[in-house]
């Protein structure tokens, strides 16, 4: 059953709806496409709808009821997003692990954190960031350069590949000296930085090889936490038509498969890589237009290029 509560939510001089399913994202999704509502309009478990649509959108079939109806209905169905999955609730968690990596370092945590936060992002934000210190956990990492480096890989996002790595990299080497770490630490977190901008260390990097994993595991989740985050990447990059996105998404994709292992790490194939090849076979089946063949110029491929992590 699809569901639609009153458009209570304010932005954009407008007033929102929050459309959803009880039974699946599959059903949200066809329904909202029949409706021709633009993917980016999904945030993790539901759809915002402008206030002009709701009697639309009702005639079409979606059931109108309150926000606390619609809040159970998710939740019996299995599909409300966690709290911590949600980038607002993170703050003090993510701050607990940044005092412990290091202590007596409060400011440059907080400005981290902020940077983390800023309202245009919305997938690599601080949920993606738990997400690789979780990955690089699990993968045995335990090196500061490493764990420095993933605070920092996306810390200045601004949708231009090279040069968001690059401006990340030199804020690191401007803030981690104030935190007081060896220059030698700091080298190697900025050289770490630079690298999530291909993805290709070398084979003796060991230290590349975990970031490098620990940034693209997102694509060796479940099939409905990669839909998610696809979605997410298309509302990150709602700014660019959506024939240069589908374009550069595809470019992207192409290039994570024909490497034949998504991921260097033996540990990270064996637990992702299964998963991140159907999911990235199963969207590119989704964007394949006639004109799958032509190429774009690099500025068009922008909206693929979050799929680096």
């Amino acid at each position: 059953m699809i569901y639609i509560d009153p458009p209570l939510w304010p932005a954009h001089n407008t007033c929102f709806s929050h459309l959803v399913s009880d039974t699946s994202l599959e059903e949200l999704h066809e329904f909202a496409a029949a409706a021709r509502i633009p993917r980016r309009a999904f945030d993790q478990d539901h759809y915002d709808v402008p206030e002009h649509r709701y009697d639309e959108l009702v005639r079409a079939g979606a059931r109108a009821v309150d926000g606390r109806t619609l809040v159970r209905a998710l939740i019996a169905g299995g599909l409300r997003i966690p709290a911590r999955e949600r980038a607002a609730s993170l703050v003090h968690p993510l701050r607990r692990r940044w005092d412990s990596l290091v202590p007596g370092a409060e400011e440059v945590g907080a400005e981290l954190l902020n940077r983390w936060g800023e309202p245009h992002r919305r997938y690599h934000d601080r949920r993606h960031l738990l997400q690789v210190l979780e990955a690089l956990h699990t993968l045995g990492a335990t090196d500061r350069p490493v764990l420095l480096a993933a605070w920092f890989h996306d810390a200045v996002y601004d949708g231009v590949p090279g040069r968001d790595e690059e401006s990340s990299a030199v804020l690191a080497e401007t803030l981690l000296p104030e935190a007081g770490i060896s220059a030698g630490e700091v080298e190697e977190a900025a050289r770490l930085v630079r690298l999530t901008a291909g993805h290709d260390p070398e084979p003796d990097d060991r230290h590349g090889a975990l970031l490098c994993d620990a940034d693209l595991s997102v694509l060796g989740q479940s099939a409905e936490a990669y839909d998610r985050y696809a979605a997410d990447i298309r509302r990150e990059y709602g700014h660019v038509e959506e024939d240069a996105f589908r374009a550069g998404r595809r470019t992207v994709l192409q290039a994570l498969l024909g490497n034949g292992t998504v991921f260097r790490t033996g540990r990270a194939e064996a637990l992702w890589g299964e998963a991140a090849r159907s999911n990235l076979a199963r969207e590119l089946a989704v964007l394949a237009p006639a004109d799958a063949g032509l190429s774009v110029p690099e500025s068009s491929t922008e909206g693929g290029s979050a799929s680096r992590g």
